[in-house]
């Protein structure tokens, strides 16, 4: 598919580049085929317009001038030039030129400034985002962020992984809202995390820690739409030695577990809690729940971008159903993977930003098959390929 689109963009790239040209044969074409009183000035005209957005300023230059010559030279054949209608004409396609040429450099001077824009946003993501070490305390770690909209790094889903000493801890989650205000809401909350990961002998109080974060910041703001915000949110806690996983839920999508041999379980919580900066409604203590990891097993956290991925019929992508069965080399190509169909599933639609976070237990040797929709492993099939 990834083929298919990109010879679709260098064929589309090169009709545009050929469109003026084009449009210059075709106007000088049409002139000298039809009576005297049918003229290609439109088509003159609109050459050079086409060429300011694409082209450079030198070629959009070298269009008009093109075009203009064009008209120039069907006026002299016709021995029109003289007539007021010749030089109503060749006055359009030189003013119509000059603009192109003004249009030219406004979009050039604004895409310069679009281009800071996105090297200031991926540093920004780069800052509050940074992309985890592929090995943490003795885990595989891989993590992908997919914005919904193009040229936009960040948004309001996050995900940080810290080594502790009380083993490797992380965190995924969702934050209310779009725009700069969720971006300070996950600077606040990773802010925390790091600290509190670092503090908090449990993981029940890394959660508090960071729902007081939540209520400071709410404060700070004084507005009506930040005390009503919030964020849902998975913690997650690796013990050192021991081959299990802690999990807080606060309102968030139940995490998945990848078992070697294709197997899958969605480790829901047995009391769900309410979303972090939502603790004035009520109090639900949190709870970490225990479950076993086994070598070669892959935990993935997501957020809601993944789950309500919705296709062209508007069903939901379903990823416990999409991944049952499939064994990954990793947790990058697992990552890989998913993105690339939940692409196929929405047709490159996606309607909101997509955190994912995947940690494998490293240890045995993980299996080589090759990532495919279609690998159904048989039961009690060993981890790993035949």
């Amino acid at each position: 598919m990834a083929d298919v689109e990109q010879r679709n963009g260098y064929g589309a790239r090169r009709f545009l580049r050929m469109l003026p040209v084009l449009m210059i044969v075709g106007g000088v074409t049409y002139d000298l085929l039809t009576p005297a009183y049918y003229t290609g000035v439109p088509l003159f005209a609109a050459a050079p317009l086409v060429a300011a957005p694409f082209f450079s300023w030198i070629n959009t230059l070298l269009t008009g001038i093109t075009a203009s010559l064009a008209e120039l030279s069907l006026h002299l054949y016709d021995n029109t030039l003289t007539q007021s209608a010749g030089y109503t004409e060749l006055t359009t396609v030189v003013t119509v030129s000059l603009l192109a040429l003004l249009i030219n450099r406004v979009v050039r001077r604004s895409g310069r400034r679009l281009a800071s824009a996105r090297v200031i946003a991926e540093a920004a993501q780069r800052a509050v985002l940074p992309t985890p070490a592929e090995m943490i305390g003795g885990l595989h770690i891989a993590a992908r962020y997919e914005a919904a909209l193009a040229d936009a790094f960040i948004g309001g889903d996050l995900y940080a992984v810290q080594d502790t000493p009380y083993g490797v801890r992380l965190v995924v989650g969702d934050v209310r809202g779009k725009g700069l205000g969720a971006v300070e809401t996950v600077a606040v909350i990773i802010g925390a995390f790091r600290e509190a990961a670092e503090q908090e002998s449990s993981l029940e109080g890394v959660a508090e820690r960071l729902e007081r974060a939540l209520v400071r910041e709410a404060k700070r703001r004084g507005s009506l739409d930040t005390f009503e915000g919030f964020a849902t949110a998975v913690l997650a806690e690796f013990p050192r030695g021991r081959g299990a996983v802690r999990l807080v839920n606060r309102g968030h999508p139940e995490p998945l577990m990848l078992r070697g041999d294709g197997r899958l379980d969605a480790l829901a919580p047995r009391e769900y809690a309410l979303p972090l900066g939502m603790g004035e409604l009520g109090e639900w203590p949190d709870r970490a729940e225990e479950y076993p990891l086994p070598v070669g097993s892959t935990l993935l956290i997501y957020t809601d971008g993944l789950s309500e991925a919705r296709d062209a019929a508007g069903d939901f992508y379903d990823p416990a159903v999409r991944l049952t069965g499939r064994i990954f080399p990793g947790p990058g190509e697992l990552l890989d993977a998913l993105v690339d169909d939940v692409r196929r599933h929405t047709g490159g639609g996606a309607t909101d930003d997509m955190a994912l976070l995947a940690v494998t237990r490293a240890g045995e040797r993980r299996p080589t098959r090759r990532r495919t929709m279609s690998v159904v492993p048989q039961p009690g099939a060993p981890d790993g390929p035949p």
